[in-house]
């Protein structure tokens, strides 16, 4: 190839990537996306009847908070990957059973980015967590009828028979240890089935009434439309890229889905030269009517010692200050790769306890981080905490990512399985009991 033509490959890749990144692009190609969601809703009453939920992280841009249920779902399309199959028993989605249960059924909403047609959380993560299911049921529940469905379904155009079989091969491994675990398995009152829906599909699957005794839809919408290449020209002066949700950390200058549901007429409607400051605007001094702060929720497990809540129901101040109540300590979580960490501040008899103010990375990369850092960090302030007596307030950006990790740790290390901490006396001068004595 001439210099020329490889001049010419890299500007033309350089114009894809700088295109692909654009916020005005993303956010009118999710809009775009959010139509077809939409008209899958109101296809029919039986469609309608259907919760909608959100696939994290990308599934949130497509869901309106409106007509979906407020627990998502984390179906990782990592646990479909060829080769790499597999029922996680740490991200088990039991709590969509529930729904299941009362709805007869369910709509997944998710998204993957140009090259294929539904990513693999829809195509295999989610047939396998059907099929699992399904088969763990009828080991709980002996009395289920034999015709009580246990095949795995796979959408025959992106799974290839060969892999179908192969994952097959593996589904009474993983059911028989969901079947012995502690999780609680909610009876169905039919067996789960996935169904597939994309924009590029003629019709939409045929559904069972309620009451048919058939099977429990789980629909699994795939938002985005499959192009060939990385862009496609719109004529509303946009090129759409296809899964625009996925990584925002690289696109969406630190718009989040909520703030951009709450926000999403003002934001399209907004010249593409006015996009960003906009969004800088929103990201950095959300109104108070946008915070809907809460009380931070104690777990009543652990006696009220630790509590969980979002950052923005703690701040209180435009730089980012706290309200802080006496006998409490407080551990904050930003997600924020650019940011440096913020040392502990020592709890002083003013102010009654401390703060410690930790940094992750964004996204993937933070993941590594929080597991050799930020955990270690945090479970050693939590300790010190506790031994003193004081409650612990632990907030992430949602209160439901991060912060339920910290909580879950301190919970195994700090607490017996009764609830109580594991020292002995209540005061500052309680000697702490390590948790290689304690049985």
């Amino acid at each position: 190839m001439s210099f020329i033509n490889r001049e010419e490959t890299k500007e033309a890749l350089e114009y894809i990537r700088k295109e692909s990144l654009d916020i005005y692009n993303r956010l009118h190609s999710i809009e775009e996306d959010i139509k077809f969601v939409h008209l899958v809703h109101e296809a029919s009453v039986t469609y309608k009847r259907f919760p909608s939920i959100a696939n994290l992280r990308c599934g949130a841009w497509y869901t309106d908070p409106e007509i979906a249920y407020d627990s998502p779902a984390y179906f990782k399309s990592t646990d479909g990957h060829f080769n790499n199959w597999s029922f996680n028993l740490r991200r088990a989605n039991l709590q969509l059973l529930k729904l299941v249960a009362e709805h007869e059924g369910i709509a997944l909403v998710d998204s993957t980015r140009s090259g294929k047609r539904m990513p693999d959380a829809l195509s295999k993560t989610i047939p396998i967590w059907c099929a699992v299911i399904n088969r763990a049921m009828k080991i709980r529940y002996p009395e289920l009828p034999d015709s009580w469905d246990v095949k795995l379904y796979t959408p025959p155009h992106v799974v290839s028979t060969q892999e179908h079989r192969a994952i097959e091969l593996r589904l009474d491994e993983w059911s028989i240890s969901l079947a012995n675990s502690s999780y609680e398995l909610p009876k169905l009152p039919n067996p789960l089935r996935p169904m597939w829906i994309t924009p590029s599909a003629s019709s939409f699957p045929s559904l069972p009434s309620p009451g048919s005794g058939r099977f429990c839809p789980v629909i699994c919408i795939s938002a985005s439309k499959q192009i060939g290449d990385a862009i496609e020209r719109r004529g509303g002066g946009f090129s759409y890229v296809q899964g625009s949700g996925d990584d925002h950390e690289l696109w969406g200058m630190g718009l989040t889905p909520a703030i951009f549901w709450r926000h999403r007429k003002e934001l399209l409607h907004t010249p593409r030269s006015h996009l960003s400051g906009l969004v800088e605007s929103l990201v950095m001094n959300p109104s108070p009517t946008e915070s809907n702060k809460s009380p931070p929720t104690a777990i009543s497990h652990l006696r009220g010692r630790i509590l969980i809540c979002a950052l923005a129901d703690l701040q209180s101040q435009p730089s980012g200050g706290i309200d802080q109540e006496d006998n409490m300590s407080y551990l904050l979580v930003t997600a924020d790769s650019k940011a440096q960490d913020i040392e502990a501040q020592p709890a002083q008899p003013s102010d009654g306890g401390g703060v410690l103010h930790l940094h992750v990375a964004s996204g993937k990369r933070g993941q590594y981080q929080f597991l050799k850092d930020i955990l270690p960090r945090a479970m050693g302030f939590v300790g010190r905490e506790l031994k003193q007596g004081r409650k612990v307030c632990i907030a992430c950006e949602t209160g439901k990512d991060i912060s339920v990790g910290i909580a879950l740790a301190a919970s195994q290390k700090y607490f017996d399985d009764d609830g109580t901490p594991i020292f002995e006396g209540s005061n500052g001068n309680a000697r702490w009991i390590p948790m290689s004595t304690c049985n």
